[in-house]
């Protein structure tokens, strides 16, 4: 199990909550623990917008809380028919997130019984907006969040698999069962190098210049998931079509196997070109001049299409399925090294300490 960021300012959120609560000597600040669990958040942008809900979500629990015990009483049920009103209105108002908290809001209120009430129901409200400002705090000053290095690390070391695979089963050297349970596992990350994305995206900065910064670099980020994806549908093309591929004569394999290679050295060196450990003027010159080009590979699949068989032909057709998948990698690698090589060109580089740690 691996210990985290979150996990961390969990617990010293909680320990914060508490300490403030006996500070102030507030009664029970039992719940602004619980309220600090439910505001933590993975960034600090999500753990203010969870505030501004999870506060509002306390007043309408707090409100319906004192508005039920006041005409009906505390009776068990009452608090039942006030849960389901509560939920209702948090629904309404587009506060789904914080129904749990105003949940706890309204049971901590009306369990109070006696002629105190009221007092002891802003008591116990001002106790859990405590402890969801402590955890904001929290949040805001332990350990924030750097999505940017997390995000190009995710994309490095899932592309730097996806690369490993494609080399093997470019030369029909990879295991079927193994590549399958990869395909997978790269899914998966990919679909987590989205989130990490999206919660970089979601990062406020508070100067011009940053903004802009930030702006070009969401820019490539955006290219460079895009371009992974294309690397992981050739892969997946390769792993469906193997039997197709061993079935084609031996030059068309190897030229297969060669656009592959140099599509492959070409995206390794765009991630040295962005973190600055590769000249920006080095372009796709070994695309252009030691390898076919897009146009040169087609004209040799049509010529090859004419020569096939009938009964070849189905494999010739899985093969454009293959060629298709290949010249899409291309164009999008083409595309990111444009935007890679203009940002530099333009902006110079602006890549973090950490981010050029990331390769060796």
């Amino acid at each position: 199990m691996k210990l985290g960021a979150r996990i961390f300012k969990t617990g010293i959120a909680i320990v914060f909550a508490l300490f403030i609560a006996e500070v102030l000597h507030l009664p029970n600040p039992v719940f602004a623990g619980i309220a600090a669990i439910f505001a933590i958040q993975p960034s600090i942008y999500r753990s203010y917008l969870t505030i501004v809900e999870q506060i509002q979500g306390n007043l309408i629990g707090a409100s319906v809380a004192v508005l039920f015990a006041l005409i009906f009483g505390h009776q068990t049920i009452v608090i039942g028919l006030a849960a389901v009103i509560i939920i209702l209105l948090m629904l309404k108002f587009g506060l789904e997130k914080s129904i749990s908290l105003a949940l706890v809001t309204m049971i901590a209120i009306m369990e109070i019984k006696g002629d105190e009430f009221l007092s002891f129901a802003l008591l116990r409200l001002l106790t859990i907006i405590i402890g969801v400002l402590a955890a904001f705090l929290v949040n805001l000053v332990f350990m924030p969040p750097k999505y940017e290095t997390k995000l190009f690390q995710a994309i490095h070391q899932t592309q730097d698999e996806i690369i490993r695979w494609i080399r093997l089963a470019g030369r029909q050297a990879s295991e079927h069962i193994a590549t399958k349970k990869s395909l997978d596992k790269l899914k998966d990350r990919l679909s987590q190098i989205d989130q990490l994305y999206l919660l970089f995206k979601e990062e406020r900065n508070y100067f011009k210049k940053s903004t802009m910064a930030k702006t070009r670099k969401l820019v490539i980020y955006r290219q460079m998931i895009a371009t992974s994806e294309s690397s992981y549908d050739v892969l997946n093309r390769l792993h469906q079509f193997e039997n197709e591929l061993l079935a084609l004569p031996e030059h068309f394999r190897m030229m297969i196997q060669e656009r592959l290679d140099a599509l492959l050295t070409y995206h390794e060196q765009i991630h040295l070109k962005f973190v600055g450990k590769l000249k920006s003027d080095k372009m796709s010159e070994n695309l252009s001049g030691e390898f076919l080009q897009r146009h040169e590979v087609m004209e040799i699949f049509v010529k090859q299409i004419a020569v096939t068989k009938e009964e070849e032909e189905f494999s010739a057709y899985h093969l454009l399925h293959i060629l298709s998948a290949i010249l899409n990698y291309e164009e999008q690698l083409e595309f990111l090294d444009r935007l890679v090589v203009s940002n530099q060109k333009r902006h110079g580089q602006d890549i973090s300490k950490e981010l050029k740690e990331e390769i060796y």
